[in-house]
């Protein structure tokens, strides 16, 4: 009666939600899915130059079950999206994607009838990074935006963030009006 009408209601359990969004944006766990070229950017971004480790992903798991980040870098075919969605799916909740390069974005100079043309077709995405590979540091300012949107509690693609270069493509299918 008093302590209600004083800090209202559900003060405590907003609270905690921003302790538990913290504590998530700082413990990003990555998996990374390198299916072409841009992997090799992955792997120079984890390494000690560009040093990951600095936003808590250092640790690059490469089982579904202890990620909640997936990185999917390079050119994606239908009969591989079939694969990075089922890996998807055994992530836990909540998780995230990025999308990295301008093939996992829009398809990239693939156009033919075996590769996606975006991999938000059947993942939603949070952050794209463009870049034909993108470079390094581009994916950790593609982790600082994701870091950011775990802190507000945004997830599931529903405003994703766009960083680096398109190279005159346009941006992914699903998100024009």
């Amino acid at each position: 009666m008093g302590l209600e009408s004083m800090i209202g209601e559900g003060y405590l359990a907003t609270k905690l939600e921003d302790v538990i969004n913290w504590c998530r944006k700082n413990s990003l766990y990555p998996m990374p899915m390198g299916i072409s070229c841009c992997a090799i950017e992955m792997m120079a971004a984890a390494g000690p130059r560009f040093d990951i480790a600095r936003f808590g992903s250092e640790v690059m798991r490469f089982s579904p079950r202890q990620c909640d980040v997936i990185i999917v870098a390079g050119t994606t075919t239908f009969k591989m999206a079939k694969v990075v969605r089922k890996i998807y799916d055994q992530m836990p909740e909540p998780k995230w994607v990025i999308a990295m390069g301008v093939c996992t974005s829009t398809g990239g100079m693939y156009r033919t009838y075996s590769v996606v043309q975006g991999i938000d077709q059947f993942l939603p995405v949070d952050v794209y990074v463009g870049g034909c590979p993108p470079r390094p540091d581009n994916l950790l300012n593609a982790l600082m935006l994701l870091q950011q949107k775990v802190q507000r509690g945004e997830c599931k693609g529903t405003a994703p963030a766009f960083i680096g270069d398109f190279r005159g493509r346009s941006i992914p299918g699903s998100l024009q009006k």
